[in-house]
């Protein structure tokens, strides 16, 4: 203690010249601390950047390096004859060819009207399939006695191509207009029930005691629960099933038509006009993804939950 006491005197004991003099008085102000200056600002970490997902981020450069790559080897291969034209023609060809149906037409139609027709039956297809198919999956998935009356015969001709059963349809209802739909239609139900059904059986069973235990009725439950959680599976067979009724569509248009761009296509395949055959899968083709993109946009601003829930 006394040793302690002692060192204390003798720190007393200092002079106070020897210690740090503080002013008194400053003429500058004390200055804040600086902060840095962020130009960007912090966004919120997607799900899977710390790790990285399989398959994650956009593929538009290499869908568009893959699109590049085939027209240029079409080019290529056709400019260099090393194919006949007769088999494959060359862009420039199909190209002439487009532009010529398109104003002086083909088959006693132009290109519009055989676009028009076409996308009349399978969008007239697509929107009965639609409003039969998906409560016919959904009650399949809800109800066990629907399940029993629906399930076996839509797994019976699913499978089966639609030229099994066109003659089929042909002695029943004729060659007219409405054949050639409702072959489209049965080639877009099947995926399309089935895919309803499949979402309708993947719902939490946790989800529905909830909503139960909050006081839902079944109809409540059926709508605002089961069917919102089957929307992203609904959406994934309409995309399939609009697929299939463009394959469908130059079977369904073989039936006495004279008019379609299936018709088009089979009546220059008869003619060995191959630019025009070309040029008919082409715009097959590109209504066809012009749809498929749709549905995914209209997914995203309708089932913006999809893969996060």
């Amino acid at each position: 203690m006394s040793n302690f006491m002692s060192g204390s005197k003798s720190i007393n004991a200092l002079p106070h010249r020897d210690l740090p003099m503080r002013p008194e008085t400053s003429a500058e102000p004390p200055q804040r601390p600086r902060h840095r200056v962020r130009v960007l600002a912090k966004k919120p970490v997607k799900p899977g950047d710390s790790f990285g997902v399989p398959g994650q981020g956009s593929s538009l450069a290499a869908s568009m390096f893959t699109i590049l790559a085939l027209f240029g080897l079409w080019f290529a291969v056709t400019n260099l004859h090393l194919i006949k034209p007769l088999f494959l023609p060359s862009p420039q060809a199909v190209y002439a060819k487009f532009i010529l149906v398109a104003t002086d037409g083909f088959a006693n139609s132009t290109l519009a009207q055989h676009t028009g027709i076409s996308l009349l039956r399978v969008f007239g297809a697509f929107a009965l399939a639609c409003l039969t198919a998906i409560p016919v999956g959904v009650m399949m998935g809800v109800s066990r006695i629907a399940r029993g009356l629906f399930d076996p015969p839509i797994e019976f001709y699913r499978p089966l191509p639609p030229l099994a059963y066109l003659p089929l349809i042909i002695i029943w209802f004729g060659i007219g207009e409405f054949s050639k739909v409702f072959l489209i239609y049965l080639a877009i139900f099947a995926p399309l029930a089935i895919a309803a059904r499949a979402g309708v059986r993947s719902v939490s069973i946790e989800q529905i005691h909830a909503a139960y235990s909050m006081g839902a009725s079944r109809t409540q439950v059926v709508l605002y629960v089961i069917l919102k959680s089957a929307m992203p599976e609904i959406f994934t067979g309409m995309r399939i099933g609009i697929g299939v009724g463009w394959t469908t569509l130059v079977a369904a248009e073989m039936v006495a038509s004279t008019s379609g761009l299936g018709f088009m296509v089979l009546n220059a395949a008869e003619f060995l006009a191959s630019d025009v055959v070309i040029m008919g899968i082409i715009v097959i083709g590109f209504f066809a993804l012009c749809f498929d993109v749709l549905m995914r946009y209209v997914e995203r601003v309708l089932v913006p939950w999809k893969g996060k829930v």
